[in-house]
């Protein structure tokens, strides 16, 4: 078995193939030269120095898993069972394709000095110092990943600017009435956000907006998204999707025979939403593996069909999303959004089909049960937000 990519959704593959009894050699091959890691404190806890670390808690060795780091993945040959990589080929008998994502970056500042990612642990240390020195931060994106170290920056004590090309922020990511309400948590915590803006340009100690507006800047953090980090398995022949995701089965299996893909890397086909998701979250990469670990060893399990599940800290607030609103007839909120708390609910034909809910875990805990069980709703009972969720089932 070899699983080419170390992070959560690679690392959880070699465990759960240990664990549900595969004997035979495992393989673990990750780019980079640090111990496999988790991301999300990424933008939390390494940025402002209040953790060292977070290398996965895995003994690597007593599982007898080979760990292969510092060797990037060149290329498949489907046909010779060989992965292509920096070390020279590598046989396999199954391939497990785990290599995530990578950011999108802001065109025509590749050379620009100052401007930052944050993907990586040493993207992470990079930005540390920054922070540090307190130094006038400009952050381009108002997405999740924006909001998070935008959240980091003014904690540290960093005047921030978060410019966003959309009319609010987290526009690619809920709809108009929902992210609206969070237009006012950059202000509140001191952030200047400008939306309707794109950077024309950026120069040392300045970033240009295109109608002209310099804003200082002793760094830039780009935050506009991440596509599927699949551009090395061109001329494998294994079927990749529109956004260049992995195109794989409820099983998670590819097109090319005995290779397996997993994590933010692939997309999947899901009954529940009746479309085929590309989720690029932490919870989906721990899910999938035990799907695909199963299917390898052979034994029966349920088609891979999760409820996507996420959640944020920004601002001062946890916000917590589960399922895919995408297809729902219907938004009911519970609460008021200019409160500290409140959720909304997303339902098709009655049934529950998302939630979001910002400082109300309980509603999220429940929510989430409630959308795998595809439960009808009395969307009268559900407004009532003093009313526990799992109450408002119909009938």
């Amino acid at each position: 078995m070899v699983v080419v990519g170390a992070g959560m959704a690679g690392v959880q593959t070699a465990v759960a193939l240990r664990e549900q009894g595969f004997n035979g050699p495992v393989t673990l091959i990750g780019a980079e030269s640090h111990q496999p890691y988790d991301r999300p404190p990424l933008s939390k806890a390494i940025l402002l120095g209040t953790a060292d670390g977070s290398a996965f808690d895995v003994d690597f060795a007593s599982l007898d898993i080979d760990l292969r780091l510092g060797c990037e993945a060149l290329g498949v040959r489907p046909a010779d069972h060989e992965l292509d990589t920096t070390a020279g080929p590598v046989p396999y008998d199954v391939l497990v394709l785990a290599t995530g994502a990578e950011p999108v970056r802001l065109p025509g500042t590749d050379q620009a000095p100052g401007v930052h990612l944050l993907r990586t642990l040493d993207d992470a240390e990079r930005l540390r110092p920054v922070l540090a020195a307190q130094h006038d931060v400009v952050v381009v994106g108002a997405g999740w990943i924006g909001a998070e170290f935008a959240t980091a920056a003014r904690e540290a004590g960093c005047a921030v600017t978060v410019v966003e090309a959309a009319d609010r922020p987290l526009a690619g990511a809920l709809p108009a009435q929902v992210a609206a309400p969070m237009t006012a948590w950059y202000a509140e915590a001191g952030v200047t956000l400008r939306t309707g803006a794109r950077v024309a340009a950026v120069e040392p100690g300045a970033v240009v907006l295109d109608d002209g507006a310099r804003l200082p800047s002793g760094a830039v953090v780009v935050g506009i998204g991440a596509h599927p980090a699949t551009g090395w398995l061109a001329g494998s022949g294994i079927a990749l999707g529109p956004h260049g995701e992995v195109l794989a089965d409820d099983r998670l299996r590819t097109s090319a025979e005995d290779v397996y893909a997993v994590g933010d890397c692939t997309s999947f086909p899901s009954a529940r939403y009746a479309e085929r998701l590309l989720v690029h979250h932490w919870d989906n990469a721990l899910q999938g593996p035990r799907t695909v670990a199963a299917d390898i060893l052979g034994e029966e399990a349920a088609p891979y069909d999760p409820v996507p599940y996420f959640w944020s800290e920004q601002f001062g607030r946890f916000v917590q999303y589960a399922g895919h609103h995408a297809a729902a007839d219907r938004t009911v909120w519970r609460g008021d959004p200019a409160e500290p708390a409140w959720s909304v609910c997303w339902l098709r034909e009655g049934r529950l089909v998302a939630l979001l809910a910002v400082g109300r875990p309980r509603d999220l805990a429940q929510g989430r049960r409630l959308i795998e069980a595809s439960r009808l709703m009395d969307a009268d009972a559900l407004r009532d937000p003093a009313l526990p969720l799992k109450q408002a089932v119909a009938g």
